[in-house]
């Protein structure tokens, strides 16, 4: 009679541990003996998703995830966001290391950079408003993957071998701007140290000259109270910091990036 009560408790005991099972599974979100791993990564580490591009990550999750990346936007958002996230992941990974080291930047080079880093900001946000871009969420998207850049190359250029596998922009030709306000274009680009009295822009030779008077196109096309309320958030940003010659055409680009039409093909696409 005893063995026969033991069974039974055993078997009670067994039912009690398997639900409990089942139910801390279903809290946690998984199933019973499978690791919860992040849905939108695929299964896949953030090494394996920065082995690729951007472009070729959000092409790939569109494949594997059976969504049409060219008319979900939705989808292209979510695929930039897991970018991102792992983009930023090894960005504080790099700054980890290098405080380790004793060999990243001071106090006064960080406060200056978080200084740089909110004026980005200001200006992107501003421009997105001004461009009547600012509830695209695939264009903001873009944009905050894009400038995600700055922090990145801010801490590689403390790294040992300094700038070497980074993602600074690589040289591009520029493609023509569209017609534009001339005498605008002219002013704006004077007041950004952008006129081109050498033609070097027309021959693409100088990738700085070519990205200054492309924005200065570009910021010529808008009203003037606009194009004044760009100019002095845009000079916050590069002309009050510490900006090698990479960071500073990065930014040009990016300025380029958000005041160009996402209608339109992009001069200077997100570069990773």
């Amino acid at each position: 009679m005893r063995a026969g009560r033991r069974g039974i408790h055993s078997g009670v005991d067994a039912v009690v541990v398997s639900l409990f099972l089942i139910f801390a599974a279903r809290a946690f979100g998984q199933a019973p003996g499978k690791p919860k791993v992040a849905d939108d990564r695929l299964g896949l580490t953030c090494a394996e998703i920065l082995k690729m591009s951007s472009v070729e990550w959000t092409a790939y999750f569109g494949q594997k995830s059976h969504l049409d990346i060219a008319n979900k936007p939705d989808a292209v958002v979510r695929a930039n966001s897991v970018y991102g996230k792992c983009y930023d992941a090894r960005t504080d990974a790099a700054a980890a290391a290098l405080t380790r080291s004793e060999k990243g930047p001071s106090r006064a080079a960080r406060a200056d950079f978080a200084e740089f880093d909110a004026a980005v900001k200001d200006f992107a946000a501003k421009a997105l408003a001004d461009t009547q871009q600012s509830r695209d969420s695939q264009k903001q998207s873009y944009a905050a993957l894009y400038e995600r850049q700055f922090r990145y190359e801010f801490y590689q250029s403390y790294a040992p071998s300094s700038r070497a596998g980074s993602n600074a922009p690589k040289p591009q030709s520029s493609r023509p701007g569209g017609t534009t306000n001339a005498q605008k274009s002219a002013e704006a680009g004077e007041r950004n140290g952008s006129g081109d009295h050498s033609g070097a822009a027309s021959s693409g030779s100088d990738e700085m000259t070519v990205a200054k008077n492309r924005f200065g196109e570009l910021l010529g096309a808008l009203p003037d109270d606009q194009l004044h309320e760009l100019h002095a958030a845009f000079e916050e940003a590069v002309g009050l910091h510490a900006l090698d010659d990479t960071m500073r055409l990065a930014v040009y680009r990016y300025a380029i990036f958000l005041l160009e039409p996402s209608t339109a093909e992009s001069s200077y696409p997100p570069p990773f």
